[in-house]
Order: C-alpha cells, then sequence, then structure tokens
C-alpha cells in the first residue's frame, strides 16, 4: 500500500506562501520516514554518499536536491537511531559518548539525557526521503523550517491560532534536528522548536542567528490558513 496522506495537500502552495510571508532563506524542507523499499518514491534516487541527517536537510533547504537515504547512507549513529534506521550503539546507550564529549558532569546525567532522547522504534525505518517543500514528489511525514526566531514566532502564532493553548518544546541541547525536530514531531503529533546542536550547526549550516522548526505533515493546511492572518494582524511586528 502507497503511504501518502488522503487529504490532499498543495506543497508549492504551502512552501510559496511560507517563503514569501516571512522571507524565508531558503526551502522548507519535506521529509519523509519511508518503511521499506517497496515504499520509496518513484524517480527519486540514493543520495550516493554516507552523511549526516542534518547535513541532507540542508542540502534539500540550501540546493534544492532531492534523494533519499538508507542506513548505510546516515554518518550519524545517534541520527539513525531516532530515525529509526538503527539499534542504539552502547557507547551512547550507556551515557559513554556524551560524557566522554564533555557534556556532562558525569555518566548518570548522560544517561537521564539519553534515556530521554525521542526515538522511532529500531529498525521501523528503511530510509529517509528529503526534499524541498516546494518541489516534494512525495508526502512529507515532517515538514522542517530552520530560519530566525521571529520567523519562529509566527510560526508558533499560526499553530495555536484555531484552538490557542501552549506550545511545550522538548529539546536537550543534542541532537537537535534529528530527535528534537524530527523523531519528537512525528511521536507527538505537535510541532516542536529546537536550539540546534553543535553537530547540526558545526556540519548544516545552521548559523548563529538560526533555529529549527519541525512541523507534522499533517498540520500544514491549518498552519498555512492562519499565517497571513496571524501576520497581518494589527499587533503583528
Amino acid at each position: 500500500m502507497e503511504d501518502v496522506i488522503r487529504t490532499k495537500i498543495d506543497y508549492p502552495k504551502v512552501a510559496n506562501t511560507i517563503k514569501e510571508l516571512l522571507n524565508l532563506d531558503g526551502s522548507p524542507v519535506a521529509v519523509k520516514f519511508i518503511k521499506s523499499e517497496d515504499h520509496l518514491p518513484d524517480g527519486v534516487k540514493n543520495i550516493g554518499e554516507t552523511i549526516q541527517h542534518c547535513q541532507m536537510v540542508n542540502r534539500a533547504r540550501r540546493d534544492g536536491a532531492i534523494f533519499y537515504a538508507t542506513k548505510d547512507n546516515h554518518a550519524c549513529m545517534g541520527g539513525a537511531y531516532a530515525l529509526g534506521l538503527r539499534e542504539i550503539t552502547p557507547t551512547l546507550k550507556s551515557g559513554e559518548f556524551y560524557y566522554k564529549l564533555g557534556k556532562y558532569d558525569s555518566w548518570p546525567s548522560c544517561k537521564r539525557t539519553i534515556d530521554r532522547i525521542p526515538h522511532l522504534e529500531s529498525g521501523t525505518t528503511y530510509a529517509t526521503a528529503y526534499a524541498p517543500l516546494e518541489k516534494t514528489p512525495f508526502d512529507p511525514t515532517i515538514v522542517l523550517i530552520v530560519s530566525t526566531p521571529k520567523v519562529m514566532l509566527k510560526l508558533a502564532q499560526s499553530s495555536l491560532y484555531h484552538l490557542g493553548g501552549r506550545i511545550n518544546s522538548n529539546f536537550a541541547g543534542i541532537q537537535s534536528v534529528c530527535a528534537d525536530a524530527s523523531a519528537q514531531v512525528y511521536l507527538s503529533g505537535t510541532v516542536n522548536f529546537s536550539l540546534g546542536c553543535d553537530g547540526s550547526r558545526k556540519f548544516s549550516g545552521i548559523q548563529e542567528g538560526e533555529m529549527v522548526m519541525g512541523i507534522p505533515a499533517e498540520m500544514l493546511p491549518q498552519i498555512i490558513e492562519a499565517l497571513p492572518v496571524v501576520v497581518g494582524a494589527p499587533g503583528s511586528s
């Protein structure tokens, strides 16, 4: 069975509206978690190299690249684990990995953090696919946006426009693009914001003044309906 969203979404319209109203630098990125080889999108080719998930997102965001990647194409073991492509490595599971990097005061503090990293069940993802949202040939699972805090403000307001409430962001300063903005969003069905981790800022071009946001693809219609109203509201800055 083809993995599609039954509600038809005009992805080029969504992407262009976001880019134009918010002066977005680069494209929103469509990311799909593919469950089996049979579900690979037609006409989409393998990336053909081994890099991090956050770098793949940047390729789609900046270069307009469209491709898929299996576990063998994912260089970051933590990212591959968070996305459901691999089992967690022993050094990551124990806390040793981040302790050696000097991120935490003790192994227990590492362990407490790792045990709470959002992740898809290991082995449930065969591949991940990437595309700029305006050109996506597949229905994404999530959409990632990298931009300034002001852009994130307007997107946050748009996500609350219909029902109101609060946004509870979930992040830890590590595994920002893979766990916080991708796995957490898929698992929760809600938007999430993250600050960008050291790895993603080093490898994927996230600038000092930028953050990361993940949006469940199913939420795009309500966000894009609200965005022009929010941006044009009398009290909007």
